[in-house]
């Protein structure tokens, strides 16, 4: 075969884009790594280089709802001041905060005055609050005393000789006489058997409070004397007191709890108008309010 008759054979090479080491692609992953560690290193160094104070002003900055209310020229994420303890700027964010925390006054008040009005306000609340349970224990008192005497027979019909109140000093139960009933004989310092069943009446009553009581009996005037007492009243008072106090006693209230037994005469009428009218002769059973127990006071 001549020249002339040889086949003519074309070579096509097809080129492949991007070269045989699977094109750049990696260049631009290896500049994210090392951006990402820069950034982490970076990091890392303002961890260390920060105090307690910038980290909290870092904190701040990056918080969604935080406002910032710096006055400083930059605005920045560390307010205008330097990370190097000796920048120019080091201090910068310390002394911003001192100029904005002014000196206490000399006449400002002492620290203990709000702790006082605290104090004093506590007590008056204690007071208030023991004043109002006790008014309440008194006025059931009273009640069960009422009660009591309406389900004995032997007691409703000296109910008109029971007179229960609340006075500044407490619950007061007064056994009073009435034309024809009386409380005692007649010069007699021995309480009858009318009285003695209201006193132990009472006493059921009075075991169930804690307070303690007070006892005082009382005499009328003579009518026609002038006089609201005569000098023998004054001991038969005392003794119609201590006898009351006696039964009390035996109806099983405690005698640590009787606190005063006195005798008044017809110094203290309960009719003013008519010192000789029977009412007056009686014995009065007072539950004390009791004060409440305060802390000591530490500041003296």
């Amino acid at each position: 075969m001549n020249a002339s008759e040889r086949p003519i054979i074309i070579k096509k090479v097809k080129k492949v884009s991007g070269g045989g080491h699977h094109g750049g692609a990696w260049k631009v992953a290896y500049a994210d790594f090392v951006t990402a560690m820069m950034a982490f290193f970076l990091l890392m160094w303002l961890i260390n280089t920060t105090d307690p104070e910038q980290k909290k002003g870092i904190a701040a900055y990056f918080a969604p709802s935080n406002v910032s209310d710096s006055t400083s020229g930059s605005g920045g994420l560390l307010g205008g001041t330097a990370l190097g303890a000796d920048g120019a700027m080091s201090a910068g964010s310390r002394e911003l905060m001192e100029q904005q925390a002014p000196e206490a006054p000399l006449d400002a008040p002492d620290e203990a005055g709000p702790s006082a009005n605290l104090a004093a306000a506590s007590e008056a609340q204690l007071r208030e609050e023991i004043a109002t349970r006790e008014a309440a224990e008194f006025a059931s008192a009273a009640e069960s005393l009422r009660q009591a005497m309406q389900r004995m027979p032997e007691l409703a019909e000296l109910s008109k000789q029971l007179i229960i109140d609340q006075t500044p000093e407490g619950l007061r139960i007064q056994l009073v006489d009435q034309e024809g009933r009386s409380m005692f004989e007649q010069n007699s310092a021995r309480p009858n058997a009318r009285a003695q069943v209201l006193l132990r009446a009472v006493a059921g009553v009075v075991n169930r409070l804690p307070n303690r009581i007070s006892i005082s009996g009382h005499t009328s005037a003579v009518a026609g004397s002038g006089r609201a007492s005569t000098p023998s009243d004054w001991p038969l008072s005392a003794n119609r007191a201590d006898a009351s106090r006696q039964i009390l006693q035996t109806a099983g209230i405690d005698a640590d709890r009787v606190y005063s037994v006195a005798g008044k005469a017809g110094s203290d009428p309960l009719y003013p108008d008519d010192p000789s009218l029977p009412g007056n002769r009686r014995i009065a059973i007072v539950l004390l309010r009791e004060a409440p127990v305060l802390p000591m006071d530490t500041s003296l």
